[in-house]
């Protein structure tokens, strides 16, 4: 996912992302997007802090933000991938429908950003695979694939 020096980064704010994702506290998994090239990759940040609900349970000792948190934010970060070029994005809703080859390498605790970077395998339409990548201080901490698909939105949730 390298940038050309002439191009400056794609971002946008958490604003944004809920503009694009229903989800919201305690669940929107997004802070920012840093960058993307439309329909192929993008990058996002998971500002991972102790004032979580999660860690009041996992592990109150030894907070450990839980490695299916990692992959729900790692699908957050694809569907703001596939959702921001559709022109009638207000009226879909993205699906999680599968995952593959999930790896956990090393647990992310309290006080870590947590970069995700997700590529486009295929596009078939409503159909998408994506491969995620999370890092913290540029090593990576997990890993997977997954498929995701577009439905149209409730008529109450349509914007």
């Amino acid at each position: 996912m390298a940038e050309s020096p002439e191009r400056k980064p794609r971002s946008f704010d958490v604003l944004a992302i809920q503009d694009l994702l229903p989800h919201r506290y305690p669940i929107l998994l997004v802070d920012r997007i840093l960058d993307y090239e439309p329909g192929e990759w993008i990058r996002g940040v998971k500002n991972v802090t102790i004032g979580e609900q999660i860690f009041l349970g996992h592990f109150p000792k030894n907070p450990v933000f839980p490695g299916v948190l990692i992959v729900e934010a790692m699908a957050q970060t694809g569907g703001c991938l596939v959702l921001q070029t559709l022109p009638d994005r207000h009226d879909k809703l993205i699906y999680f429908m599968a995952i593959d080859n999930v790896k956990f390498r090393k647990p992310v605790v309290p006080g870590d950003q947590l970069v995700m970077e997700v590529k486009v395998l295929t596009n078939r339409g409503k159909v998408a695979k994506l491969r995620g990548e999370a890092f913290v201080d540029g090593q990576k901490v997990a890993e997977a694939e997954f498929m995701s698909m577009l439905v149209d939105a409730p008529k109450s949730e349509a914007k």
